[in-house]
């Protein structure tokens, strides 16, 4: 209907910028090719109807509008080829983002399957070990009952393992879910404390609880006990892990005030292990991230990942940091719970 308008017509009409509307179909909906010829040809048809009808004086007017109506043909079929670009990228995007987040759920489905699978075995293993250790199915000599703890240990750290996997892909899904309760922060430290005496005499470390810096009414704080208990169970374990023989361990607690004048309530736990490298501060609460040093690499990555979402969950903040001399520092900051 274009060239016939144009044929019939003469050069003082042009619409050729009708031909707009087939070159954005075919640069979307057709291949590339097709469109290009499409313009060369809609630009030849223009350009012809100078001459066709004849019976009329052509004008710079006349010549300079077919120009710019050639022109915008091509630059319509330039933009239509950029826009079918952009779509092919997008849709490529998102077929890989589907077939991400479908990983991501397989992935997610076979580690809780797993580690649900696990537990049963392991509990059944402890249970067994402890039997012998009772004696029940025999005398146990001193060397065997050493071994025997050995292993029961390890099956319960494997145990725990699993538990926090099983926390880390519940929390990431559902969030963390706390029982909230007025919570003394120097009472809950000191049983932490008290409940890894065991580990302390292994590792042969000594730890201590600094509480100067803080007193009996700002220690407490509206949180949920046992999310707390764990996470400064992992941040001790961490520092006993890390300490040299005979080193020390220093919890310290204090209260302060941030930006706002709202109290805080600070713990710190300091040990004198190996530091962190720097570039890996940033990193080191990530889940997996073990790091390249030997102090991460005993790690699951998974216990620091764990208190960091307890911690976020209770509005606070958790860090870490080297210290001046040797060690490192890892601290959490929670909001103190207002009278």
């Amino acid at each position: 209907m274009v060239v016939f308008l144009e044929l019939v017509t003469l050069a003082d009409y042009v619409f050729s910028y009708f031909y707009i509307g087939p070159i954005l179909l075919a640069s979307l909906r057709l291949n590339r090719n097709v469109a290009v010829r499409l313009t060369l040809l809609a630009s030849a048809l223009t350009i012809i109807n100078l001459w066709i009808p004849g019976s009329h004086i052509i004008t710079a007017p006349t010549v300079g509008n077919r120009i710019i109506a050639v022109f915008a043909l091509v630059v319509t079929q330039m933009l239509g080829d950029r826009n079918r670009y952009y779509e092919e990228a997008i849709a490529q995007q998102r077929a890989k983002l589907r077939f991400q987040e479908k990983l991501a759920n397989l992935r997610e489905d076979f580690v809780l399957t797993l580690t649900h699978d696990l537990k049963t075995p392991l509990l059944g293993a402890i249970e067994t070990l402890k039997a012998f250790q009772q004696e029940r199915f025999g005398a146990v000599t001193e060397m065997q009952h050493k071994v025997l703890s050995t292993m029961t240990r390890s099956h319960q750290a494997s145990l725990q393992l699993i538990g926090t996997v099983l926390d880390v892909y519940r929390n990431d899904a559902e969030g963390v879910r706390l029982e909230r309760s007025p919570v003394n922060l120097i009472e809950l430290t000191g049983q932490v404390i008290q409940t890894l005496s065991d580990l302390v005499s292994r590792y042969q470390v000594s730890i201590h609880l600094n509480t100067e810096a803080i007193n009996a009414q700002s220690c407490w704080v509206n949180g949920d006990a046992l999310q707390l208990q764990r996470v400064l169970s992992n941040l001790v374990i961490n520092a006993i892990h890390h300490s040299p023989t005979n080193g020390n361990v220093e919890v310290i607690l204090q209260s302060e005030n941030n930006s706002h004048a709202a109290q805080q309530v600070v713990i710190k736990v300091l040990d004198e292990g190996p530091g962190i490298h720097p570039e890996e501060l940033p990193q080191l609460f990530e889940r997996f991230y073990q790091g390249h040093s030997d102090r991460q690499a005993k790690g699951s990555g998974l216990g620091l990942y764990l208190s960091r979402q307890i911690v976020e969950a209770h509005s606070g903040t958790i860090w870490a940091e080297n210290r001046s001399s040797r060690g490192a520092v890892f601290g959490l900051c929670l909001p103190a719970l207002t009278p």
